[in-house]
């Protein structure tokens, strides 16, 4: 079941807003999201928070800095998505301009696992750094940091996820959610960590003499990264981070970008002077992200790291047809996870765990968020692992904090889980095949215990109505050009629609011709191949729709209900 419900509108902030010179529209969609001054919506450079207050920021450009100096190498530790693969680029991009010895290594997820381990501490040892800087990675590292240590290796921690109980004993951590950091955005992805860092660095190295008080390389330039890791990583949109997406948007915009992320673009047949968040979210960071579950994400890092135009184009076409083949391994898990679903009840349940022993590891988080987004489940899809592991990629729904459910199932079977770890929407989970019931039993008991009824129901948050005047292309750019994600939703309307007209595209998208009052609007549902009533109460987001060169007005429904 599904609920449509329309957000509240502050009424004074939108007034105040509108009459600052807000576009009415915006000023309505930017009131119901916490906006309350024209201030607020400043994406100017100059509007940034300054890195002083980013805990460690300064000790770690002053590690940099002395290692720089000295000649040491520094190694990257990256993460294997695409906020890893970003902050690994910026930061390569970034100290070499600095004039840093430094060089890469990713783990691959099916061989070390995520983070700094031990073991690929060891690895990384084989390079013989002096310095091993992790992005995205490395606050919950504490016995691969005491490795680095016995091997005389310094670490620098970059990273935004969640502290442990323990921090590792690194020798700086940048974390804008470690304890006693007074950053006021937690909500930095990776890569905003690394160019922060890569900020102070350049700070320090002014002091140092070493460039002239304002100058140095221009940082900016790697904003287009920052942006599409910021997206990609489904981080909150604060006003922070809205400024970064904003920034390197209009870089991109404007044709001034990396050559992968331009040779990315073209393979996704994407035209970059009209970027949206919605292309780096869909269309770009899955092709990146496809490298990591797939095989190696170096082959990613290379595309955003390169200078080399045609090298780029070559990764680019090998990224793209790398996320083909994803798209066809998750379309047949899809339809084994549709069979697994027949036989369960999922109306009656309040958590969903699946498992193939022919699925795909770097897959099974997809899919988990495809079944979530379906059924509005807490859903766990399971791959095999090694040993007789099965190892788990859990998303959830709000009302479920998904590591904190891990955490008790863990307290009621000590013995069941052999490994966990995440955060409130996403989780992984490592246990034996053999304890599979087990696990699914345990997890439905805390996730019955924990949600409600009114949390097992789908709503669906609307801005309401969208006035008849706005039914057109202006409106449509107007919100295609503006920055929205998570945390910041774009624009998502309601109302009710007589349906004129209906037909299947494809045989699976449903495409329909809608009337209210005089206007005739064209509408699609992707994905949804059965026939519409006479009227439909509708959510929709306002698209514009591309074709043989002409541009009009398409409604994107997102679900309807008999009116």
């Amino acid at each position: 079941m599904t609920r449509i419900v329309a957000r509240p509108v502050p009424t004074r902030a939108s007034l105040m807003l509108e009459q600052s010179g807000v576009h009415p529209l915006l000023a309505r969609l930017y009131a119901a999201r916490g906006v309350a001054a024209k201030e607020d919506l400043d994406t100017r450079l100059a509007a940034l928070l300054p890195p002083d207050s980013l805990k460690g920021a300064e000790d770690a450009a002053r590690l940099l800095a002395d290692a720089i100096a000295a000649g040491k190498k520094l190694l990257i530790v990256a993460d294997y998505d695409c906020d890893g693969a970003t902050a690994c680029a910026v930061g390569l991009r970034a100290l070499r301009l600095f004039g840093a010895n430094v060089d890469y290594l990713v783990p691959n997820r099916f061989e070390t696992g995520y983070g700094l381990s031990p073991e690929v501490v060891r690895i990384a040892a084989e390079r013989k750094p002096d310095v091993i800087v992790t992005v995205d990675n490395g606050i919950a590292s504490v016995e691969g940091v005491a490795e680095a240590k016995r091997l005389g290796i310094a670490t620098l921690i970059t990273d935004h996820h969640l502290p442990g109980d323990e921090l590792p004993a690194a020798d700086v951590i940048v974390n804008p959610n470690q304890p006693g950091c007074r950053f006021p955005s937690k909500a930095l992805a990776g890569v905003g960590v690394m160019f922060y860092v890569m900020l102070a660095l350049r700070a320090e190295l002014r002091r140092r003499g070493v460039f002239g008080e304002g100058s140095g390389p221009n940082l900016g330039a790697l904003l287009d990264l920052v942006a599409l890791g910021t997206v990609a990583d489904v981080v909150p949109l604060d006003r922070n981070n809205r400024i970064l997406v904003a920034q390197g948007l209009a870089r991109i915009r404007e044709g001034r970008m990396q050559p992968g992320l331009k040779a990315l673009f073209r393979v996704a047949g994407r035209e970059p002077s009209r970027a949206a968040t919605f292309d780096l979210g869909f269309a770009v960071g899955p092709r990146i992200n496809a490298a990591g579950r797939l095989g190696d994400m170096s082959v990613g890092i290379e595309c955003l790291a390169t200078d080399d135009e045609g090298r780029a184009n070559n990764i680019a076409q090998q990224l793209d047809a790398i996320n083909r083949e994803r798209r066809e391994i998750e379309a047949g898990m899809r339809e084994d996870a549709d069979v697994l679903l027949e036989e369960t009840d999922a109306e009656n349940r309040a958590s969903l765990v699946l498992f193939d022993p022919e699925w795909h590891q770097g897959v099974i988080g997809i899919l988990a968020g495809r079944v979530k987004e379906k059924l509005h489940r807490p859903t766990f899809a399971f791959a095999r692992g090694n040993d007789g592991e099965v190892k788990g990629s859990g998303r959830s729904i709000p009302g479920l904090h998904l590591r904190d459910a891990l955490d008790l199932v863990a307290k009621h079977r000590p013995r069941l889980l052999k490994r966990f770890g995440g955060h409130a929407a996403a989780a992984g989970v490592t246990l034996m095949e053999d304890d599979l019931a087990e696990f699914e039993a345990a997890f439905e008991e805390v996730a019955r215990a924990l949600l409600s009824p009114a949390e097992l129901t789908r709503t669906l948050e609307t801005d309401g109505a969208l006035e008849s005047g706005y039914y057109s292309l202006e409106s449509a750019r107007l919100l295609r050009e503006a920055i929205w994600g998570q945390g910041f939703p774009a624009p998502m309307f309601s109302d009710v629609f007589e349906v004129d007209k209906q037909r299947l595209l494809k045989d699976k998208h449903l495409k329909l011709t809608l009337k209210k009052g005089n206007a005739r609007l064209e509408a699609i549902q992707f994905n949804f191949p059965e026939s519409a009533p006479e009227r439909i109460h509708a959510a929709f987001r306002l698209d514009i729709n591309e074709y043989n060169g002409m541009a009009s007005v398409q409604l994107i429904l997102e679900h309807f209900e008999p009116a």
